[in-house]
């Protein structure tokens, strides 16, 4: 069965041609025109792949309707692109800080588009990571449920803030650039900035909490994922 996209888009040309694109690429469409009803129907069953949130919707702004969905337990692995005609930087980074994998700035190509979608749907975890209960000192990991803790307390993370944090797992001591992390988590990256990658990692930090030093940051390269915990013993 082909995935199902839910488009909330109150623009009746735009949705029309994002859906009919969508549907001709082999996709089932989910299309609703206002917030509220974007939100009830994201968590219809079966539940969407990806969501995408157009700006025009009225009842609500489109970055409340990605932060209810970010908050909600059964929705909070749905990955989310927002569609504006805001396209500054601040708006971006608001537009990810609320939980946002992608943010297409209007006018946008509809192919590039649904290759946003695609490259999305196609992210897979590293294989060195598909193993049950990864331990590096305070942090643990469940690949098979999609679950992270840090001591014991359960942190709740996007699916794109797990791939982020499973490929610095994956690749301890490793320096990464931030254009290998957009290559490597995002899938695709036209008209993606590197400044998207220091947004979703203060993110992941803020949610590490007492492991938030383990990701370090490495002044004109990107970042790196410590080879050895402080104080700890790797598993």
């Amino acid at each position: 069965m082909s995935d199902l996209i839910l488009v909330v888009d109150a623009e009746r040309d735009s949705a029309e041609a994002l859906t009919g694109h969508l549907t001709r690429t082999g996709y089932r469409i989910r299309l609703v025109g206002a917030g509220e009803a974007g939100f009830q129907a994201a968590l219809q069953k079966p539940l969407p792949a990806v969501v995408v949130i157009d700006g025009s919707i009225r009842d609500m702004p489109a970055t409340e309707l990605c932060r209810r969905i970010r908050q909600t337990i059964e929705l909070r692995d749905v990955p989310v692109i927002m569609i504006s005609a805001k396209g500054d930087e601040v708006d971006r980074v608001v537009g990810f800080e609320v939980g946002a994998d992608d943010y297409v700035v209007k006018p946008y190509s509809i192919r590039e588009l649904g290759l946003r979608v695609r490259a999305i749907l196609r992210r897979k975890i590293p294989s060195v990571v598909l193993r049950t209960d990864i331990r590096f000192g305070r942090l643990r990991l469940d690949p098979s449920g999609h679950r992270a803790w840090v001591d014991e307390g359960e942190i709740f993370l996007t699916a794109l803030e797990y791939r982020l944090l499973s490929l610095f797992m994956a690749r301890r001591g490793r320096a990464q650039s931030r254009d290998e992390l957009l290559k490597d988590a995002w899938g695709i990256t036209i008209g993606i900035t590197p400044r998207t990658v220091d947004t979703h990692i203060k993110r992941l930090r803020e949610k590490l909490g007492t492991a938030a030093d383990y990701i370090e940051t490495l002044r004109g390269v990107g970042y790196r994922f410590k080879d050895d915990p402080p104080g700890k013993e790797v598993d």
